[in-house]
């Protein structure tokens, strides 16, 4: 307690010092929470947008080898309606699993009797489509299964087709077995899917018309919702041990396994996120190192009088020590307090931008991480305590009388 009542009485002493160094602690701490706390919000909204939004689900389940050859083959690769039937059982019998859902993705041309261009489209069940998209469901309604030919279009292939709701719109392609085939869209309702790069291609229709249009019962593909992303890994390995148990020859993906764009994404901001932390941290630590340096040579003579008394090296060493910490903590308290401003600050003004290949408009928002900002602080104030330590120990190793007489 001694210690600490010298450091605060040497800090107040220096306050102009002490202040600038507090404020680059408290700056560097400030900045350093709101950025991990903005790619913290930026991870857990593409994660939504990609398990919610797109539909990805939790967990894909899909024919062993589809990753593979599905794409050139994918007769080869579908469930029969028995298979999904026993599959959906298996599934649903599990714990915090919330549904298990077919899915059958098509691709072909899409005219409006003048224009024709390729179509990337999913066939859905409406009812469980509804439930895995939420809040993501566009304003004027799904899908429905009564009505199987009425579809939703992304905004802009609608644009290039010159199509509104309420328009048609003929789909043709090749089945399964090679046939040509079209089908009749009506076109239900317009939706962004928030991809430049799907925008222009991406339809939605009832997994019926899907079947439909290319000859098949089947599906490539089951989507499971679970009702915490926390319990992927666990119904992940009981998925894969009752399929070794029942011989059933699947394959299940995550879903960031099935999302290249998330680990692109996180590895770059990770990378940033280091490269602003270790030159933040370099500052604030240089700062506290000019500030203990400087307040150690004004001090040699007081060094000499307390080694002169009898106070031994070390207690010099933990006296500039424990001053240091203290300026690392008054520095985060201060971080803390600054970072809680901002954020409601960031709050309040709403800003809003649109991602770089994206055509949707989002929020800006931080999360506040506070298990995060203690952990910094505790880093911060270590760092402080041992940028203090050495300058410390430099002058407790001079000479009493050297350190008497200094001028």
């Amino acid at each position: 307690m001694m210690w600490l009542k010298f450091a605060l009485r040497n800090i107040y002493k220096n306050r102009r010092r002490s202040a600038a160094t507090i404020l680059a602690v408290a700056l560097g701490f400030c900045s350093i929470s709101l950025f991990h706390g903005y790619t913290q919000e930026t991870y857990d909204g593409v994660a939504t947008s990609i398990i919610h939004g797109a539909g990805v689900g939790h967990l894909t389940i899909f024919k062993q080898g589809f990753s593979e050859r599905g794409r050139l083959e994918p007769e080869k690769y579908l469930f029969n309606e028995q298979e999904v039937s026993e599959i959906q059982n298996m599934v649903t019998s599990l714990p915090h699993v919330v549904l298990a859902t077919p899915r059958l993705n098509v691709a072909g041309l899409v005219s409006n009797g003048k224009i024709s261009t390729i179509f990337l489209a999913q066939g859905v069940v409406p009812e469980d489509d509804a439930q895995l998209r939420g809040i993501f469901m566009a304003d004027d309604g799904g899908l429905d299964s009564d009505t199987p030919s009425a579809v939703q279009m992304a905004s802009d292939l609608a644009a290039i087709l010159e199509l509104a709701p309420g328009d048609n719109a003929v789909i043709m392609g090749n089945t399964l077995l090679g046939m040509v085939n079209a089908l009749d869209v009506d076109v239900r309702n317009i939706y962004n899917t928030g991809v430049d790069a799907t925008n222009d291609k991406f339809i939605r229709m009832p997994l019926t018309h899907a079947q439909l249009f290319y000859d098949t019962q089947g599906a490539d593909k089951l989507v499971v919702l679970l009702n915490d992303i926390q319990y992927i890994p666990m119904v992940k390995q009981q998925l894969q041990t009752l399929a070794v148990r029942k011989a059933l020859d699947i394959e299940i993906k995550t879903w960031d396994e099935l999302s290249a764009f998330y680990h692109q994404l996180k590895t770059m901001f990770d990378m940033i996120f280091l490269f602003i932390f270790i030159i933040v941290i370099i500052v604030a630590v240089m700062s506290v190192i000019n500030t203990m340096s400087m307040t150690v040579i004004e001090r040699i003579r007081e060094i000499g009088t307390l080694r002169a008394i009898g106070v031994r090296r070390a207690g010099i060493k933990w006296l500039f020590s424990v001053e240091g910490g203290v300026l690392g903590m008054i520095g985060s308290m201060v971080g803390i307090i600054m970072t809680l401003l901002v954020h409601y600050l960031i709050k309040a003004m709403a800003l809003t931008f649109t991602p770089p290949s994206s055509t949707a408009v989002v929020t800006l928002n931080v999360q506040l991480d506070m298990g995060f900002m203690l952990v910094l602080s505790l880093l911060l104030i270590l760092l402080a305590l041992l940028s203090a330590f050495f300058p410390a120990k430099r002058a407790a190793s001079s000479a009493i009388v050297d350190t008497l007489g200094h001028v």
